[in-house]
C-alpha cells in the first residue's frame, strides 16, 4: 500500500498514533479483537455533521452489541471537538461517547480523505475494519449528503454473518426481494459440484433458481 492514498479493500489498516477527545490512541491496536468504524466529517459545528454524530451516538449501543467501536475524525483541533460535544449535549441532549480524532491532516492524507477542491476539509468517508485489522468496506460521500447509519450497521452485521457461515449476502439483506432473509450459497467452482447442486435442489435439500444461484435459510 502506498504511503499516501486510499487503502485498498483487504489491506491492513495503517498503524498510526492519533490525538483524540479520549487521549492518545494507537490504531488499529486500540481496537484489537474488535470491529471498528473510522468515519471522517468535514468540520465541527456544521449542520450535516451534527446530525450524523447524533445518529451515530443513538446507535452506539447497537454497534457495540456487534463488537464494533466507533471513532470520528476531522481536521479540527481537539478543543473544537470538545466544545462541539458540549454544544450537542447542552442543546440536543445527546452525549457523544466515542472518541474523535483531532487531525493535523496527516491522518487524512494517509487515508486519502482530503476533499478535492474543498481546501483542507475531509470527505465523509467510512472505513469498516475487522478484528484482524483488515479494511473490509470503504464508503465515500460528498459534503452535502449525510450518511445512512442503519446501512452501516447492516454492513457490519452482514459481514459478520458472511464470515461466520461462509455465505454471501443478497441485495437489501435481510429484506431481499427474491429470497427474504435467506443467504446465498457461494457458487460452485467445478462441474462436479454444479451437478451436485442440481441433485440437491431436486431432492429438496437446497433451494436454487439454477445451479449457480442457490440459497438457504441461515441456521444460527
Amino acid at each position: 500500500m502506498s504511503e499516501i492514498g486510499i487503502p485498498l479493500l483487504g489491506d491492513t489498516f495503517p498503524e498510526m498514533k492519533v490525538q483524540t477527545t479520549h487521549g492518545v490512541i494507537e490504531l488499529p491496536k486500540a481496537f484489537a479483537g474488535k470491529w471498528f468504524i473510522l468515519f471522517s466529517h468535514p468540520a465541527d459545528f456544521t449542520p450535516v455533521c451534527t446530525t450524523e454524530f447524533v445518529a451515530f451516538q443513538k446507535r452506539y449501543d447497537r454497534f457495540r452489541s456487534l463488537n464494533c467501536e466507533l471513532i470520528g475524525l476531522s481536521v479540527d483541533q481537539v478543543f473544537s471537538h470538545i466544545k462541539w460535544e458540549e454544544w450537542i449535549k447542552e442543546k440536543l441532549g445527546v452525549e457523544i461517547e466515542f472518541p474523535i480524532i483531532a487531525d493535523t491532516s496527516e491522518v487524512a492524507k494517509k487515508l486519502g480523505l482530503i476533499h478535492p477542491g474543498k481546501g483542507t476539509n475531509t470527505v465523509r468517508a467510512v472505513f469498516v475494519v475487522d478484528p484482524e485489522a483488515k479494511v473490509r468496506v470503504i464508503l465515500y460521500y460528498p459534503q452535502e449528503l449525510g450518511r445512512n447509519m442503519d446501512e452501516i450497521l447492516r454492513i457490519v452485521e452482514a459481514l459478520q454473518v458472511s464470515d461466520k457461515y461462509n455465505v454471501a449476502m443478497p441485495a437489501n439483506w435481510p429484506n431481499n426481494e427474491l429470497i427474504g432473509d435467506k443467504v446465498i450459497v457461494p457458487p460452485p467452482k467445478d462441474v462436479k459440484t454444479a451437478k451436485e447442486r442440481i441433485e440437491r435442489s431436486k431432492a429438496g435439500q437446497l433451494e436454487c433458481f439454477d445451479w449457480w444461484l442457490c440459497y438457504k435459510k441461515l441456521e444460527k
